[in-house]
């Protein structure tokens, strides 16, 4: 581990460490709680898939959109209107309108085929993003001059690594970067973000076996055809089914550092709190 030892932890002059969990159990609210004490760089995995990874092909799909009303693709056409994302690390939801969703077209879904493809360019750009954490470990340091780092994670980064391999290369080049810690929710936790999601359902990247198994089971329990899903139906079960399927990705995962209760972070209300909590889970 990259801090063995409390001591350590605390004696550390540059602190870097890599947040996981699921979207919505504090995460981000970390990161800019650090970053607001002027010493912490906060790199979102999120942000760079969405603008340097997919930010091209995000303005591309918003761009085919406009390209359907007249009005608008007069204007792109001769180069009188500019589209693109407006990404920040508060706001994803380019990413989100992207990714989109599959089953019926006149509810925005989209055929299983594309959908798919887009899963797996999300898994690609998310895995090299992760990758991307070294370099902007020491360019945070070497250019910014920030003497400490977070790596604020996406929800679905259990999905591409085998944390039960010890010689996981994406797990092994993170933890010899960053204390990677794993912000674990309780049943009324999940059970929140259930019924925020219900209210408000948002595109997600999940495993392709995992995708394939649970939209092969939908369509056979409901009797549908592909083009006949309710995309909100279909991602609201799958929501519910992705927080059991992950647990125990993110419980192997701790095993490459600590672990905090969102709860504790919750609480938190500055740097030296942090500090503090992160010592605590260390010998």
């Amino acid at each position: 581990m990259l801090y063995p030892s409390a001591d350590a932890w605390r004696a550390a002059p540059h602190r870097k460490v890599l947040v996981f969990g699921m979207s919505g159990l504090g995460k981000t609210h970390l990161a800019a709680l650090l970053r607001r004490s002027g010493d912490w760089f906060h790199y979102s995995i999120d942000y760079r898939i969405g603008t340097r990874y997919l930010g091209e092909t995000i303005a591309d799909n918003a761009k085919a959109e406009a390209m359907k009303v007249p009005f608008l693709r007069d204007l792109l056409l001769s180069d009188s209107i500019y589209i693109g994302s407006n990404i920040t690390f508060e706001n994803l939801t380019p990413v989100a309108t992207w990714l989109g969703k599959p089953g019926n077209a006149d509810k925005d879904g989209l055929p299983m085929a594309e959908y798919a493809t887009r899963q797996e360019a999300f898994k690609q750009a998310e895995i090299a993003a992760l990758n991307d954490t070294p370099h902007f470990a020491a360019r945070a340091r070497s250019l910014y001059g920030y003497e400490h780092f977070i790596c604020d994670t996406g929800g679905s980064i259990c999905e591409w690594v085998d944390a039960d391999d010890p010689e996981d290369p994406l797990l092994t080049a993170l933890s010899e970067q960053c204390l990677l810690v794993w912000i674990k929710g309780d049943v009324a936790h999940q059970q929140d973000l259930i019924r925020r999601f219900d209210a408000a359902p948002k595109p997600m990247a999940y495993q392709p076996e995992f995708l394939a198994e649970v939209w092969a089971d939908y369509l056979a329990e409901k009797g549908l055809k592909e083009g006949d899903v309710d995309p909100d139906d279909f991602i609201r079960r799958t929501y519910a089914a992705a927080l059991s399927h992950r647990q125990p990705r993110y419980e192997a995962m701790s095993r490459w550092g600590v672990t905090v209760t969102a709860d504790q972070i919750a609480a938190l209300r500055g740097e030296a709190d942090f500090v503090d909590l992160i010592a605590g889970c260390l010998p």
